[in-house]
């Protein structure tokens, strides 16, 4: 008599952490609040006076922030947008000051934020259709060194400026609680508008248009 073997259907492999994290509902919630949990401790650094933060290394001793912080109060539309200076991922040293006479898109994210993936080649897009008009964009990666923002820029393939900010002093000081996060910044250097949450493009335009006028 012969005998019959039935199969055993193989299960599937499971799935990481992190994509079962990222393709639930909850995951979002989740991951926004560790993001606020993150920068709330690094907005108390940031909140005491004379509040400096310390270079930081990257993967193979490049810099990855160099961000001078002081103390003063929480962002506000219609007023001077608070000032910084920092290192970008290709080791030029920017400041918010110094682009006075430009309009400034900072747009706070991170690799490992399905959001701001998701909205990145808009961002991209919308840089290419308004620098000519003298927008820059300054994207600043939160909890990531300089080497995985650098990658990370180069397989998206975006262009403007890039700065990591691994102990989320940037993010404290403008009192960022969630990612993506954006904040539009007139030719005086005053902040015009915010969004906390991913942008249309019909949205970018229109926030761009305004302070690019």
């Amino acid at each position: 008599m012969s005998q019959v073997t039935t199969a055993t259907p193989q299960a599937s492999p499971p799935k990481g952490w992190q994509q079962r994290i990222r393709e639930s509902r909850l995951g979002t919630v989740l991951v926004l609040a560790v993001t606020a949990a993150i920068v709330m401790g690094g907005a108390y650094l940031v909140q005491r006076p004379t509040a400096t933060a310390t270079a930081t290394t990257g993967a193979g001793g490049t810099t990855a922030t160099n961000v001078v912080a002081g103390d003063g109060p929480a962002p506000k539309i219609g007023s001077p947008a608070q000032g910084f200076t920092a290192t970008t991922t290709d080791g030029k040293q920017v400041s918010l000051s110094s682009y006075k006479g430009q309009s400034v898109w900072l747009t706070f994210g991170a690799s490992w934020c399905a959001a701001c993936v998701a909205e990145a080649p808009d961002i991209q897009a919308a840089y290419q259709k308004f620098k000519s008009k003298g927008v820059v964009v300054l994207a600043v990666s939160i909890s990531e060194d300089s080497a995985t923002v650098k990658d990370y820029a180069n397989r998206v393939g975006l262009t403007f400026p890039m700065i990591a900010d691994p102990d989320t002093t940037i993010a404290s000081l403008y009192r960022v609680y969630g990612i993506p996060a954006h904040f539009f910044i007139d030719k005086a250097g005053v902040l015009q508008s915010t969004k906390t949450g991913g942008l249309s493009t019909e949205q970018m335009d229109t926030a761009l248009t305004e302070v690019s006028r």
